[in-house]
């Protein structure tokens, strides 16, 4: 590992010492590339929420119509626009230190940035009705700011 890291390090030693002696001519069509894409779309929110399915108490996994029916009732009623679901698979260390590895769901939703005070405290419902239906320690939770365009 550390002879790739040693490797990849010279190599950008050397380019840079490259571009240095460079004409200006190369030097300067590198800088008007852009770097990315143009911006698009409005300021949004991204969260992801990450159910698993096992239960702690040993009881038998959330299914997937328990699961649907869980998002028909919680989370389309507060977020009526659109929602993904994702089924995956997933590990995480539990309150007593033991590695579950489980089936899972994540949820992703998209907001506007201007309703994300709103949707905070909608989403923090969602995650508490979850953990208390289904015996669940904890809801994963991921926010991101996203330009979004529909």
């Amino acid at each position: 590992m550390r002879t790739r890291f040693l490797r990849n390090r010279s190599a950008l030693a050397v380019a840079g010492i490259l571009l240095a002696g460079a004409p200006a001519t190369v030097t300067a069509l590198a800088a008007d590339r852009p770097s990315a894409a143009p911006a698009r779309g409005k300021p949004y929110i991204e969260t992801r929420l990450l159910f698993g399915t096992a239960r702690p108490d040993g009881g038998p996994a959330v299914t997937d119509r328990q699961f649907t029916a869980f998002v028909d009732k919680e989370v389309t009623p507060d977020f009526p626009d659109g929602l993904t679901v994702q089924t995956g698979r997933g590990q995480w260390r539990d309150a007593h230190g033991t590695i579950e590895k489980e089936r899972s769901y994540v949820l992703t939703l998209l907001y506007p940035r201007t309703a994300a005070e709103g949707s905070d405290r909608k989403i923090e419902e969602i995650r508490r009705a979850y953990e208390k239906a289904f015996a669940q320690e904890s809801v994963g939770r991921v926010d991101e700011h996203a330009q979004v365009d529909f």
